[in-house]
Parts: structure tokens; C-alpha cells; sequence
């Protein structure tokens, strides 16, 4: 089953957060911070959103930085994902 977001909506999975410090520090899961980098996996095509034309400036496969506490988190076929709106992500990694 796959996911296509509807409007101004982008489909992204988060990226594995380092589970070492740069001193070489290793870390249990509840110290490690919620990651904020993610990979695009879907783009809505955009449109007309609460009377504005959104263009959509993201593709699939850019790896975004996003909102601390953006989005809802669902899970299909086993895999985590979470949507998003255009406007929750904060920038293109490059």
C-alpha cells in the first residue's frame, strides 16, 4: 500500500539519529533526541490551500529539516511515516 498526500501534505520517514556523540559517547534511546531530519518519500501536488496557491517546493528523495513537533505519525504496512504540511517543513539539507 503506498501514501499520496492530498494538497499542501508531504509523506516523510525520519532518519536514524546518531547513537554516539562525537566524544564517542554512547547513548540509551531515552537520552537520544527526537531526530528533526527527515527524507521525503511523497509530495502532494499543492493547489488552492485556505484561499492561497501553494506550489509545491519539495520532491521526493530531499532529505528536510522539520518542526520539532510537526505532523501526525502513521504507520503503514510496518513502516513509520509521518505527514506533514509544506509550511511545517523548515528546510532543504544539502
Amino acid at each position: 500500500m503506498t501514501i499520496k498526500p492530498l494538497a499542501d501534505r508531504v509523506v516523510i520517514k525520519m532518519m536514524e539519529s546518531e547513537e554516539t556523540t562525537k566524544s564517542g559517547i554512547v547513548l540509551p534511546g531515552s537520552a537520544k533526541e527526537k531526530p528533526q531530519v527527515a527524507e521525503i518519500i511523497a509530495v502532494g501536488p499543492g493547489g488552492m490551500v485556505d484561499g492561497k496557491e501553494i506550489k509545491m517546493e519539495v520532491k521526493v528523495g530531499d532529505k528536510v529539516l522539520i518542526n520539532k513537533y510537526a505532523g501526525t505519525e502513521v504507520k503503514v504496512d510496518g513502516e513509520e511515516n509521518i505527514i506533514v504540511r509544506q509550511s511545517d517543513i523548515l528546510a532543504i539539507v544539502e
